[in-house]
């Protein structure tokens, strides 16, 4: 279709002879009003999770003129969401889409240095973005930009763009108070945060340097959109959500595996033509879209795959991961296997989030077998001020998907025995199955591990 067309892009070379390097020159030669007007008829929204409108985005970034700072922009391939494998199925496929995009972004937004992020981990995809990136350097391509690969930690905060930013500065992955378009990188503006205190007065001008962060799909996308007009892009999808989506499928089903569907596709479908469907005689009981949305229900697979589709049957589209289990899952040991991740992946800083996702994981290990009772009225409160004074959305998360299995907790009809169900982060695609991290039922909530067991 769009970002996964045809044969691996192998390099720069071949990135040109199949129509790269395109976008770049429109964008510089038109000017940033053409880029932004283009990205707005487009429709193109993030393909982060949120689904925010990509040239609102970048117009927000533009706003405040030069008093306003330094601009920077930050690609998160930080991927950790678990069910989700896009960004660096992206990578493997075609690094160029996202170094191009980058570049795009910064000659729009008027950055003078692009940064790329990435886990440690990911060493094959740090790999191909560093040879691109020196490939575009020497073909002149990057003449006025700088292009940084900076790699962090594997922990699932480093996702967050707030938390993003602070371990491009060199900090641990622990999200600050104000988000990076009025709090920028490298700002000598006050910020109510962690890392308040440190101070680069005398080093760098005073400004907030608003950046724009974007998910690695979502600049992969730019390329083509600037080449061939946002009106080509509204070609694909429907008319509220327009375009293509990446999208993972994982879980229960017969495969696993990563592909490009126009949105408004049924989610059956894609469960179907990348998952193989379900085993004989099972069905799909729960789709979880990562762990951002409150569940789908099986008998809601066929919803179209857009984000007021997803979002009017009480889901949502999130980064396109979908998690599919079938009807041998029990609703609490799913809630509980939802919560014990977030718990242990929260950061700490705010202690409703912390404490609160902790206590409802306690609750939730405690129901095997129970049907009723006020340990419900327990979670729920707990619930109800696990978000209060969140610097991010994990808390929200906590509460969206545990309160959307919460219905079926309650009725004997849909509980099933445990059968050790754990949520965790992919690590790579083997043939047709995922290899998943076996280290997170070791990982404690301070981000240490039990020893392995021998």
């Amino acid at each position: 279709m769009i970002l996964l067309d045809g044969a691996p892009v192998t390099s720069l070379e071949d990135y040109v002879e199949r129509g790269g390097g395109a976008a770049l020159s429109i964008a510089i030669k038109a000017g940033p009003d053409h880029v932004l007007s283009e990205l707005e008829a487009s429709g193109l929204r993030g393909r982060g999770g949120a689904g925010f409108s990509t040239g609102l985005k970048w117009r927000s970034i533009v706003a405040g003129g030069a008093e306003a700072g330094e601009r920077f922009v930050v690609a998160n391939g930080a991927e950790g969401e678990p069910g989700t494998f896009k960004d660096r199925a992206l990578l493997r496929h075609n690094p160029y889409l996202l170094l191009e995009g980058l570049l795009v972004a910064a000659h729009t937004v008027g950055a003078r240095r692009v940064f790329v992020a990435l886990k440690s981990s990911f060493e094959f995809e740090a790999d191909v973005v560093a040879l691109g990136a020196a490939e575009m350097a020497a073909a002149g391509w990057a003449d006025d930009v700088q292009i940084e690969l900076v790699r962090g930690p594997d922990e699932y905060l480093f996702g967050e763009e707030k938390a993003l930013l602070e371990v491009i500065e060199g900090e641990e992955p622990l999200p600050r108070l104000f988000p990076p378009y009025l709090y920028g990188l490298f700002t000598t503006s006050p910020q109510v945060g962690w890392s308040a205190g440190r101070t680069l007065a005398g080093v760098r001008p005073h400004g907030s340097n608003p950046t724009l962060v974007n998910n690695v799909e979502t600049l992969s996308t730019v390329p083509a959109i600037v080449a061939n007009g946002g009106e080509w892009y509204r070609g694909f999808g429907t008319a509220e959500s327009p375009g293509t989506m990446v999208c993972t499928v994982s879980g229960d089903t017969v495969r696993h595996g990563v592909g490009e569907f126009e949105l408004g596709t049924p989610v059956a479908t894609v469960i179907a033509e990348l998952g193989g469907g379900m085993a004989d005689g099972r069905a799909v009981k729960y789709v979880l879209s990562g762990i951002s949305n409150p569940v789908l229900r099986g008998e809601l697979i066929d919803t179209p795959l857009t984000y007021e589709h997803m979002e009017s049957v009480g889901a949502g589209l999130g980064t396109g991961g979908f998690i599919v289990y079938d009807d041998r899952t029990d609703p609490a040991e799913l809630a509980y296997a939802v919560s014990r991740f977030l718990g242990i992946e929260s950061c700490g800083q705010c202690s409703a989030c912390k404490l609160g996702c902790q206590a409802v994981t306690e609750l939730l290990s405690g129901l095997d077998g129970v049907t009723e009772g006020a340990v419900y009225g327990d979670i729920s409160a707990r619930l109800a001020s696990v978000t209060d004074a969140s610097r991010c959305f994990l808390p929200s998360q906590e509460q969206r998907v545990v309160t959307s299995l919460m219905r079926d907790m309650h009725d004997p009809e849909s509980r099933r025995p445990a059968r050790g169900l754990e949520l965790t982060k992919i690590l790579d695609l083997v043939g047709d199955r995922f290899v998943l991290d076996d280290t997170q039922s070791r990982k404690r909530p301070d981000w240490t591990y039990e020893p392995k067991a021998t």
